[in-house]
Formats: structure tokens, sequence, C-alpha cells
């Protein structure tokens, strides 16, 4: 068993070489596989033979997981190996699939030399061919081929992989993610036509000052053929210029044609571009480029990295979609499809070698393979494996040699082969901290004051990039619009990628699980789950948000005029259209296309405000930017961009005068209102039975109140902000208005907030004031101020005029608007597969809760904050899991003067300074009406 545990590559595979489908025989050997789970690396062999009867064995899909499919369950970590750091050996306990397939070949298979090819094998595979050992893989999501032309037979060709969980490979692929095993992409037999395509690579430069594009292709008795272009039998060697329209990511101009020789011919679609690095700044055509990237792993909620080609697209319509233009494949080489579908819509690409060791870190990088030379030789195949399979695709800007290995000298290796590899890309790697090797300075969660230093000094004289930043890990991140201005300010820093773009959330029993909830003895909790997308690929408010931060048309006012900014890279604005809607008190009142100029990448037009008509309320200009044409990502309409201008301000709310009298008895009554004598809460408005409101400070934690070392959620609990007390110290009936004096504070602690609530009333309508004190030293920013009421659990129908229609918080509420909105309660909710404070609604000027019409309306004085839910905060706060959360039969409504800010310290930097919220003198004005 000592394959297991060696440290170079695989053994016997053929030399790598490019991905690419032919005129040649093919044969998918995807499908249901027998399948037999042993405990041990060690089961007993002979299932390679003709005879083996494996009637008793499992069926198992390939593609696919087996812990996915009923045989032992995943494991989730992100940085500790889940087994004893020992390299290179694994423990003896190494699960270990027998996967066997008996096939025959097509009846017009043809006698030429073939290949067995697996894209993809967990963690180790050792496979046989009709009785004969092919050899051995590692590297697993990197291919493999193996000649099998003179093993197969017409008839019960029998294919048996036996995969190991564990091997010295493990210790490169310690990436953050689920530990699953399996052949979990594409097996194919590959027929390799003698005097065929064995390899190829094209070259196709693009000279942005010439408009030639300059076509090659490399290898022995090959021709490229472009009809398109006028190319034709183009030969190894040759070269041929000609006038083209280059690729990019926001115009992706491929160009069909065909690598052949006599007896094979390869499809290929070209894209024409040049990425150089010029002055310190990362230029693709001639022009900077600015990444508005995402990270993203391969997941699927119910097949793990074994990704359906359906649901690969419908990651890239929904990136396009919501203005991304770049993906970091973190950590390792995605399936060719997913590139070619890059290549087809536009995304620039990182891709990244299959390579991480981060669990060394845990024990200060001691043993860790990247700088120890027997690992060498597998470090540089797995460099090479990918490089040579990925090179011809046009979207792939620059190489990254891997993820948080730190560094070493196998790594700079990597670096030289690749750059002596191809010329034609710049090299990444983040763990190369002092550029040593690299061509681009790269760095992780650097806090905007970090990023802002990196853009004065500009130190290392190369393009700066975030190849992770803005941990999106449940309600977040906040702070992206800061990280936007300094990619703006500063020529060299060039954008980043959001970690990450899907929460790998796992499906059970209707719901999405998490590290630990298969019992895994050692696992990293809900870190698994940080997506910009839910497992089942429905947008977060965090991608709405990125959508609207990274738009590339900013539409603004400037100087009584709209000025309409190209933030495009290479694109004019020809391709979209320009509409505006005037609204009153946010019903539209006018609407009409709006006359834009041409406006070339990087310039703005200045365009003149349209005539409107007279308003009685707020007047909102709303201007949006869609798409004129349909394109293949999306419709004609789609809105690419949105800048929304205040033409008329509110008018100051005149308050509620105090002319109705305080009522004495049983209970408290002041117009429409009844109150607790003794407590002086509200108890009823109207017909509805109403408990509160009174001061509200806490809020359910989000992932990014938690974090690394001492976090805020633990500064919170430890000072008792969750259990905060009640005490009255006045119940004042006055002639006409109704004074509570109270005292908010947490058990055991000194300071606390002094809250006086005053009501008076006028006709049906009832105001609260609220005059807010702190009292005392407070340790701590607070997590929310505001009040807290439950109403009755009928009034479930929501419409408010304010800003919408998603959530917002203080340092992510770009992408809300002003206008009015309608919902209903159980609508407004976030379901984050970890439940935290969420769906919070900002700036109301007024809120109706109701049913069938009837029920309470809240004014501001001029504006509030609202959540509304079935579940009180203490139950959002318990919760782990969305099926935890039980309605009640309230609603429970909060109404807030504010907010702690979201930042991104699950993994990241806090709110940044001017999102804290700090205890300081407050005053709060509402106003209730019931609705009959």
């Amino acid at each position: 068993m000592s394959y297991i545990e060696e440290m170079g590559p695989g053994t016997r595979a053929l030399p790598p070489r490019a991905f690419f489908t032919s005129d040649a025989a093919s044969l998918p050997l995807n499908g249901d596989w027998r399948f037999r789970l042993s405990p041990h690396a060690n089961a007993p062999l002979g299932a390679e033979s003709d005879d083996f009867d494996d009637s008793g064995w499992d069926t198992i899909s390939v593609p696919g997981h087996w812990q996915l499919q009923g045989h032992g369950s995943p494991a989730y970590t992100n940085v500790p190996y889940p087994f004893p750091v020992e390299p290179p050996f694994v423990p003896s306990e190494n699960p270990t699939g027998d996967h066997r397939l008996v096939f025959d070949l097509p009846p017009d298979w043809p006698d030429e030399p073939a290949v067995l090819r697996f894209d993809g094998i967990d963690s180790c595979g050792r496979v046989w061919l009709n009785g004969v050992e092919l050899g051995v893989t590692r590297g697993s999501r990197l291919p493999t081929e193996f000649e099998v032309g003179h093993l197969l037979r017409p008839h019960r060709n029998v294919l048996v992989v036996r995969v190991h969980q564990w091997s010295s490979g493990s210790y490169l692929e310690d990436q953050d993610m689920w530990w699953m095993s399996g052949i979990f992409r594409a097996v194919t037999l590959l027929s390799r036509p003698r005097g065929g395509v064995a390899d190829y690579q094209l070259n196709a430069s693009y000279d942005h000052v010439s408009g030639l594009g300059t076509l090659s292709v490399e290898g022995a008795g090959l021709m490229v053929t472009v009809p398109e272009l006028g190319v034709h039998d183009l030969l190894h060697g040759q070269s041929f210029s000609v006038p083209v329209e280059p690729w990019s990511a926001e115009s992706p101009r491929l160009y069909d044609g065909f690598v052949h020789t006599a007896v094979e011919r390869v499809p290929v679609r070209i894209g024409f571009r040049t990425v150089a690095i010029e002055d310190g700044v990362l230029t693709i055509n001639g022009a900077r480029v600015v990444f508005r990237g995402v990270n993203r792993h391969e997941h699927h909620p119910r097949f793990g990295r074994a990704v359906p080609r359906e649901f690969a697209l419908a990651d890239v319509l929904l990136m396009k979609q919501h203005n991304v233009n770049a993906v970091r494949t973190s950590h390792y080489p995605p399936d060719p499809y997913f590139l070619e579908l890059c290549n087809e819509y536009g995304l620039w690409v990182i891709d990244e070698c299959d390579l991480e060791t981060h669990g060394f870190g845990e024990l200060g990088w001691v043993g860790n393979p990247s700088d120890d030379p027997r690992w060498a030789e597998s470090y540089l195949d797995r460099m090479r494996r990918m490089v040579e399979r990925d090179k011809n695709h046009p979207s792939i800007v620059l190489w990254s040699l891997g993820n948080e290995a730190h560094t070493g000298r196998n790594l700079a290796a990597m670096a030289n082969w690749t750059r002596e590899r191809d010329p034609s890309r710049p090299v990444h790697y983040e763990g190369d901290v002092d550029c040593e090797y690299v061509d681009v300075y790269s760095r992780m969660y650097a806090s905007h004051e970090e990023v802002d230093q990196i853009g004065r000094e500009n130190s290392r004289g190369l393009p700066f990039v975030l190849c992770e930043f803005a941990h999106a890990m449940g309600n977040g991140p906040g702070g992206m619009l800061e990280y936007r201005e300094l990619f703006e300010r500063y020529r060299h820093v060039q954008g980043g990628f959001i970690w990450e773009w899907i929460d790998h959330g796992l499906e059970r029993d209707g719901h999405f699980v998490y590290g630990g909830d298969f019992g895994e003895p050692l696992h990293d909790g809900n870190f698994v789950i940080d997506g910009l997308v839910f497992p089942d690929r429905t947008p977060s408010p965090g991608l709405v948000e990125f959508a609207k931060v990274f738009e590339p048309v900013r539409i603004i006012e400037s100087a009584s005029a709209i000025r309409i900014a190209n933030l495009y890279d290479h694109v004019s604005l020809d391709h979209l259209r320009f509409d505006w809607v005037y609204e009153d008190n946010g019903v539209e009142v006018a609407s009409r296309s709006l006359e834009v100029p041409s406006v070339l990448a990087g310039q703005h037009a200045d365009v003149t405000l349209p005539t409107l008509p007279a308003v009685t309320g707020e007047g909102w200009l709303t201007v949006r930017a869609t798409l004129a044409t349909a394109t293949s990502w999306a419709d004609a309409g789609h809105v690419v961009a949105r800048g929304q201008i205040s033409v008329v301000e509110a008018e100051p709310v005149t308050p509620v005068s105090g002319v109705e009298l305080v009522g004495h008895g049983d209970v408290l009554w002041l117009g429409p209102g009844e109150f607790d004598p003794v407590t002086g809460l509200l108890t009823r408005i109207g017909e509805y039975h109403v408990e509160g409101p009174r001061l509200d400070l806490w809020r359910a934690p989000i992932d990014n109140d938690r974090g690394f070392g001492k976090t805020t959620e633990q500064v919170w609990r430890e000072v008792g902000l969750h259990r905060l007390q009640h005490r009255v110290s006045e119940v004042d009936v006055q002639e006409t208005t109704l004074v509570v004096r109270t005292r908010v504070a947490p058990p055991a602690q000194g300071f606390g907030m002094l809250a006086d609530y005053h009501w008076t009333a006028d006709g049906d309508r009832l105001r609260l004031r609220v005059d807010i004190t702190p009292d005392g030293e407070w340790p701590c920013p607070l997590p929310r101020l505001g009040l807290r009421l439950a109403l009755p659990g009928e009034l479930g129908d929501v419409e408010w005029f304010g800003a919408g229609p998603g959530e917002a918080y203080a340092d992510s509420r770009q992408a809300a608007r002003i206008g009015r909105f309608s919902s209903t309660v159980d609508a407004l909710q976030t379901p984050y597969v970890f439940p935290q404070e969420n769906g919070n609604r900002a700036d109301a000027r007024w809120l109706r809760l109701t049913s069938g019409g009837r029920g309470v309306r809240v004014d501001g004085e001029p504006v509030f904050d609202f959540t509304a839910r079935r579940w009180t905060t203490e139950d959002l706060d318990a919760a782990q899991h969305t099926v935890d959360l039980v309605p009640s039969d309230h609603v429970h409504l909060n109404l807030d003067l504010a907010q702690h800010g979201l930042g991104t310290a699950s993994c990241g930097p806090p709110p940044l300074p001017q999102y804290r919220l700090h205890a300081q003198k407050a005053t709060f004005s509402l106003t209730f009406t019931p609705l009959p």
C-alpha cells in the first residue's frame, strides 16, 4: 500500500495536455457503477478480474461522492487536517471505495490508440482495465489519462477504480471545504487516432494600437483554420495577423475555427487578447482592469463538487446579471466546462492550482511541504497539469500557484516553470508576501486603511489585488462601497474577489446543514456558509448589494445635471438604454426615456435634468441603465445600473399635538391607546392588543459579530446585553401627556440607559417621543438602538414608504432605493442558513401592518428602520438552523433609530468607525394610528 503515501505524483499517467473534444470517437463512462466501501485501505483485491461477482455490491452514480450517496458522511474543516499531521502518512482507518464498471465498445469503435481520462478523483485512485493495472492518480481536481488502446476489447471491458479517501495528496489539498471522496468528475474513453491532434496551444494576441490580432498554433503537424478571418490551414510555426475584435470580459468576442490534421478535427473558439503589466498596472488589451470578482468553489447542495452543467451555467448567468466580471477558481481548477462558459459569457479568470497546506499553519508551518524538496515533483506536476489543461482559454488572465501553503522553494519552482511555459500570463500567489516569485501583489482581508496605505505607497511597484476580501458570511458583507472607492482612487489597486460565491450548505430533511451536523469530532461549524448566494443559488442581499456597489455605470447628480459615468474597462455605453421615472411619495407620476450620448470607457457625460411635474410630497427621480437588446446572459431591459436623485425634499413632519386627555381607571387611556398603569406599557391600540413598545438594544448576532480573537458578540454577551432588565421608576400622568421613566441595564453591571417615554394623542393618532440617555460608562458599541413591540399575528401584510425593497444596514445599503413597497411579514425574512439578525428595512417614512386593509400604521419623525418577524429576537438568537424558527401568534416588530454596522469580521475587518453604534443621547419619535 506504499503508493498511498508516496510524496511524488501519480504513476504511469500520460503527459498532461489540453482539454478538448474532437471528431474522433469517444465514449462517456459516466452513470451507474457498482460500488463497495471498505473501512481500511488494504481491502481485498480481486474485483479487477473478469470473473469477479459484484452482484452483492451497491450502485453509485459517477460522477459523485460516496458520502452523499449513503456511504459514510461528509466532514468540514477550514484549516485543521482531520487526521494526525505526520506527512506523508495517513490513518490506517482510511475509507476506500471500489468502483467497478463493465462496458462494451460501440460497434464502430476504431482500431486506434485510446486513452482513459479521469477529470477528478478524490483523493487517490488505483486503476485497472481488463485485469491490467494502469497506474495511480493523485491530484484530486486535476485530470489523469492512461493509455488503454492495447487493452480494449469489443465486449465486456472491466474497469475498476479503487479510491482512497486519504493519501499523501491529502496534505496538499487542505482547502476550506467539505472532505468528500470519489470519482466526482467525468470519466471518458477517447480514441486518439494515429496522426491526430495529440495536443495543441493556440496563441491569439491583440495589439490595441494597431487593432491587429496575431494567431499561431503550436503542435507538430498541426494546422488551424478560422474561416471568418480568412485563415486557412495555418501551419505550426507560422503566424497570421488580421484586424479583429478583441476578447474581453465585457465583450467576449470569439472566433470559431478548428485545429486539425488530416485525420482529426478539433473545434476551437478563439479570443484575441493580451495581458501585460505596465508601470505596475495590470492591463488587458492596453487598458487597466479592475476585478469586480468572486471566489468560486464548485458546490451543489445535493451533489457536492460533482456540479451538474446546468448549475455551472446558472452560476455564470447570476454572476453576469449581478455585475461580477471576474472569478478566482478557489482553490483548484474547476471542471473544464466552467472555463468554456467564462470564455463564452465573459469573465476574467484567475485559474488556481489544486494546492493548499493550510493545516501546517496550526503547527507554525513546521513540516510544510512547500519548502521540502521531497515534494517538489508533486508541486510541479500539479501546476503542469493545470496549465497544460487550461492553456487555450482566453478567459484565464492569471495563473495562481494555489492557496495558503505558506512559501518555499517548491512554490518558487512552480512560478518559474509557469512563467517559462506561458509568458503570456502573469503569476499570482498570495502567500509570497515579499513578491519574490510572483508578478502581482496579493492580499487577503486587508482593511480599508491598509489598502489605502498600499495604494499611497506602492512600495512593491506591482499591481495589487485583494484575492479575498469582504467575507460574505451570513448577513453582510459591510463596507464594500469603501473598498470600491479605494479601487478607483489608486491605479495599481485593481479590485478583488469577494469570499465567496456560494454557501456550501448540504441539503438534509428539507433544510441546509453545515460542519458538525454529521457528527464530525473535528469541524469548523458554519464557517463553510459564507457565500453571496445561498446553497440553492438564490441570491443573498449581499449579492444584490455587490451588484449595486460594483455596477459599471454610475448615475449621480452633478451641478443640476445627471452625470452618466462609464466604469467599464473596455466598452462604451452604446449597448445600454436609459430611462427615468419620477415619483411623488413613491407613486409614479412621470416616466420617459433619457437621451445619453455615446460615452467611452472611463469617460462621463452630463445630461440635462428633464422637466418634471409638480409634486405634493417627496420627489425622487430614478434613472436606470438597461440592456438595449438581449444578450446571452440576460433579456433586454435587464437593469445594469441605477441612480436616484432627490428633487423635492420632504416637508418637516408636524408632530402630533397633545390635545387628548389621559384617562384614569383600571387602565390608562390616551386617544386610541390603552396602557398598563403599573408599567406604563402600551397594551392596546384601537382594537389591537399590543405588547410594548420598550427600549431594545439587542440583536441576534450576525456571523460578522463573531470572528477571531475577542469578538464583538463575546463582549456583548459578557456585559449582558442579551439579557437586559427594565426598571420603571415613574409613571407620571399629566393632563395631556403620559410620561414613563425607565432605566434599562444588564444584570451585574453599573451602566445602563435611561429611557423616558412621552405619550401624547390627537384624535386617533398616538405619538411617542423617547428620550434616551446613557447612564455610566459604556464599554462597547450597542447592537441596536430602538423599540420593540408585539402585535397580533394576523397583521401579516406590510407596506412602507422608505428604502427598499430588500434589507439594508448602515454599511450595506447601496442597493436600497427610496420608494413605496409591499410585502408580507414572512417574505421580509432573509433565510440565512445560520439564523441571525436579518430583514431590516431602512429609512421608513411610514409603515402599515394590516390584514384586509385593517391594522396599524407607524409614522416617523422623519424616518425609522424596522424589522417584523413571527419570532422573537431571543428565538432567532437561539436557533442553529432555519427549521428551529417556529412562528408564534404574534408579529414581533422592531422600530429602530440605528443598528451597529455589519462589517466583515467573520474573516476580515470590523465595521468602519462611522458605522459603529456608540451609546449617546438620542431622541426618537413615532406616531401610531389604528387603521379601522
